[in-house]
């Protein structure tokens, strides 16, 4: 089985898509892990992607994809997997089928997790990371003991230029640009999945995922 997770930045697709790696025994493949690996390893792959990233430009989707297709060579990859980060274009999408094609496999649900964009401001907004060990906490709903100290080693807490409000919403509406053609190309396919999570519609996270594991296994 191979999962594509879609959502918005901050929407907790990652979350859903750990939840059910782990309950269906599938393996969890973000595209932002796969670049880390490959820089740390310095394979040949990251070298090469490491001469775009330097210059602050997008790793073109051929490296990309010719990463994703050494991943999808491992063991754990045997029962399927959980695509969290690629695709984002439907260029991607399809260079994905021709990839998934080729190995016998296809995309069985692409899930779109929808959250209302003003909740999404708000929950990076109250987002607070450690300088010292990257521990994240929500002044809101998980604040540390002691206000802007981390509970972990002590370190100062701050907000990140990528959470604060003007910024979130701005990548709100390049997502919102960039996905409609996406979520168009699966729905097509007919394994377009939305679910509707948040404040406002009184599911959470870990409870799209808890749905969806008893409808999967």
């Amino acid at each position: 089985m191979v999962i594509v997770l879609l959502g918005a930045p901050g929407s907790g697709k990652g979350t859903v898509g750990k939840i059910l790696a782990e309950k269906l025994k599938l393996a969890h493949i973000s595209t932002g892990d796969l670049f880390r690996e490959n820089l740390k390893n310095e394979t040949e792959l990251g070298k090469e992607a490491k001469t775009y990233m330097d210059k602050g430009e997008l790793v073109p989707d051929e490296l990309t994809v010719k990463m994703l297709e050494k991943r999808m060579e491992e063991a754990d990859v045997a029962n399927g997997a959980i695509l969290d980060g690629f695709p984002r274009t439907t260029n991607q999408a399809v260079v994905l089928d021709e990839l998934l094609s080729s190995k016998g496999k296809k995309v069985d649900m692409a899930l779109n997790i929808e959250v209302p964009f003003d909740e999404i401001v708000e929950r990076i907004a109250n987002r607070r990371s450690c300088r010292g060990c990257s521990a994240i906490y929500n002044v809101v709903f998980n604040p540390p003991k002691q206000e802007g100290i981390c509970d972990e080693c002590g370190g100062e807490l701050y907000q990140r230029e990528d959470q604060k409000p003007e910024v979130v919403q701005n990548r709100l509406e390049v997502y919102k640009n960039s996905s409609e053609a996406l979520i168009n190309y699966y729905a097509e396919k007919n394994v377009l999945r939305t679910e509707k999570a948040g404040d406002k519609a009184g599911q959470t996270s870990y409870e799209v995922a808890e749905k969806l594991e008893k409808e999967l296994k």
